[in-house]
């Protein structure tokens, strides 16, 4: 088991009646912690001793307390003991603006999209919303400016003569829309190529003036005017579509556009009518249809009526016979009779067909006659080759693999060979075998083989002197010669005189033979050796039994010199890992501080407690 501290304790609730300075106690009836302040008593015994700890002096962060409880006084009456009961209203202070940290900065960078929406009226206090955009639902707000682009409050002139149907020339009188101007009459001008002299006018026996109801730089967004006569416009009346700003008269482009019409719209014939909807009237099976939001003809249906004549592409009847007669047509004549074989003819494949009449009479007549089967024509399915091409067997008289096979494969040196004059092939030509075998192997060049000019000497002979670069003196000196070609060789690669580098080597030495049986690395750590470290062998008496206890040893100089009756002491910071040397029954051993500790924590075995008794 660990070992135990024990601070003073008590089974009773009272503080002890003297501690020491620092030292501490409990009380376990009152779950207190005490501890003793001041030297001032006798002894060093505390001038006081006061509660510093414990669920019965302090808040402790284990014990469950009920929902919306506080540790405070009491919330009326006098001061008491602080105690855990229910927050009170009066716990709570009142707080004005300026007695929070930048509270009004804070609400006033607010955005109004962010506080909560509100469930009344909202008084703006007389005050105008600026900026706001555009509206697109509608609960949206809207601005001055979009509600009087959108108003439908008309400003009605009045009313005009004629409006135009195209660009007129502003002067003197005039035919417009089938109505003949006389001067004075109003007309409204709506279809200028130049836009910005779009308004209403007085017709004049020379240049035309703008009317006092519209005149120049007026606003013409809203304008109303009715118009009395017209082939077109009579009884219609139009507005100017501009919006407020740019409607400028006499500088912006003016729109005018139909607004009402007294006229109303009736279903002609062949046209039907559904609220303000027209749509075509069609019979059924008449040949029309509604195809999505087109109409299509269809020739098949059954209440189509009369037949269509051949000027108007059609055959003027409704029977066969008919139809070939108006046509002009006549069989055996204009037109095939039936025949099988045009039946036959008519199941090819289109592409079939198409190939079939392309051919000329030139070309069907090749096949008249002809034997070749279809597995013979067939031979020629896939092949590329052209007719100058196909014409190169013309003249083989047998198999052409067999003749390339018989031939000589492509050869780089025949190739060479071919570039040789006309009289050194001829001459090369006249060579027997034997001959052109004397140059197998040769070595010699042009003007050795001319010292041959006259020679009696075999060709054996000869070759032995190929490449000799010797002097007559030098080969004279192989007469007499017993060694061989071997030992020759043996000579090859040697830089000086042979004698001169032995006489520099060492002598023979059974020493020097027994060191030469040490491996490489002994030798090399044996020629790292100094003078003053061979040195410390000479005279030693010590046995290799002893020197071999130092093998593996780490230990410095300065850790061996410490067993030697060293006192001196150096502080240092100990750590679990560190060692200190024991002697374990008998035997000095290196233990780590860790087993120190764990001994020490073992109480029944070290018998290591603290204990502070009771009071």
């Amino acid at each position: 088991m660990a070992n135990t501290i024990r601070i003073k304790r008590s089974t009773g609730s009272d503080a002890p009646s003297s501690l020491a300075n620092a030292e501490l106690a409990f009380a376990e009836g009152s779950k207190k912690l005490f501890i003793g302040i001041g030297t001032g008593g006798d002894g060093g015994s505390a001038t006081s001793i006061e509660a510093i700890g414990g669920s019965g002096a302090f808040i402790d962060a284990t014990t469950a307390r009920n929902t919306n409880f506080v540790f405070a006084g009491p919330s009326a009456g006098s001061a008491a003991a602080p105690a855990f009961r229910q927050l009170a209203v009066a716990d709570i202070p009142t707080l004005t603006a300026s007695q929070i940290s930048n509270f009004n900065a804070t609400v006033q960078n607010n955005r109004i999209d962010q506080l909560v929406a509100p469930i009344g009226a909202l008084s703006l206090n007389s005050q105008k919303i600026t900026s706001l955009a555009t509206p697109t639902s509608d609960s949206d707000a809207a601005t001055k400016a979009y509600v009087d682009s959108v108003a439908e409050g008309l400003d009605v002139k009045e009313s005009c003569q004629v409006a135009t149907t195209a660009n007129i020339t502003l002067s003197g009188t005039q035919t417009i829309d089938g109505v003949s101007v006389s001067a004075n009459d109003r007309v409204l001008v709506k279809d200028q190529s130049t836009s910005s002299q779009n308004g209403i006018y007085l017709c004049k026996a020379s240049s035309w003036v703008r009317t006092d109801d519209l005149p120049a730089n007026d606003d013409a967004s809203g304008a109303f005017t009715f118009v009395e006569a017209g082939t077109t416009n009579a009884d219609k009346g139009f507005v100017c579509t501009n919006n407020k700003g740019s409607a400028t008269v006499g500088s912006d482009g003016l729109v005018f556009s139909t607004f009402s019409s007294s006229g109303d719209v009736v279903a002609g014939n062949g046209l039907q009518k559904s609220g303000n909807t027209l749509s075509a009237k069609l019979e059924t099976n008449g040949g029309l249809v509604i195809n999505g939001t087109s109409i299509k003809v269809k020739l098949d249906a059954g209440a189509i009526a009369g037949t269509l004549p051949t000027s108007k592409g059609g055959t003027g009847s409704i029977s066969v016979s008919g139809a070939r007669t108006n046509l002009g047509l006549a069989i055996g004549t204009d037109v095939e009779a039936h025949s099988d074989k045009l039946t036959e003819l008519a199941t090819m494949a289109l592409a079939t067909s198409q190939k079939l009449a392309d051919l000329t009479s030139t070309e069907v007549g090749i096949l008249d006659g002809a034997t070749v089967t279809t597995a013979e024509l067939n031979k020629l399915d896939g092949v590329t080759a052209t007719t100058t091409e196909i014409n190169y067997i013309d003249g083989v008289t047998s198999a052409i693999q067999d003749q390339i096979d018989g031939k000589q494969s492509t050869n780089a040196k025949l190739t060479e060979l071919a570039t040789m004059a006309q009289a050194t092939a001829n001459a090369l030509a006249d060579l027997t075998g034997t001959e052109v075998a004397i140059l197998d192997g040769l070595t010699s060049t042009t003007a050795e083989l001319n010292k041959l000019d006259g020679a009696t000497v075999t060709t054996s002979e000869i070759n032995i002197l190929d490449g000799v670069t010797a002097t007559t003196t030098e080969i004279n000196k192989l007469d007499g010669l017993t060694a061989t070609t071997t030992e020759l060789n043996y000579t090859d690669g040697v830089t000086s005189n042979i004698q001169t580098q032995l006489n520099a080597k060492q002598a023979s030495d059974a020493q020097l033979t027994e060191l030469a049986t040490m491996t490489a690395s002994t030798a090399q750590k044996l020629a790292d050796l100094t003078g003053t470290e061979v040195g410390i062998l000479d005279g030693a008496t010590v046995t290799t039994s002893e020197l071999n206890k130092l093998d593996g040893v780490t230990t410095t100089t300065t850790e061996l010199n410490i067993i030697d009756g060293g006192t001196g002491a150096v502080s240092t910071t100990l750590a679990t890992a560190d060692r200190f040397v024991c002697n374990d029954n008998g035997t000095m051993k290196q233990v780590a501080l860790s087993d120190l500790v764990t001994f020490l924590e073992d109480g029944s075995t070290s018998n290591f407690d603290i204990d502070g008794g009771s009071y």
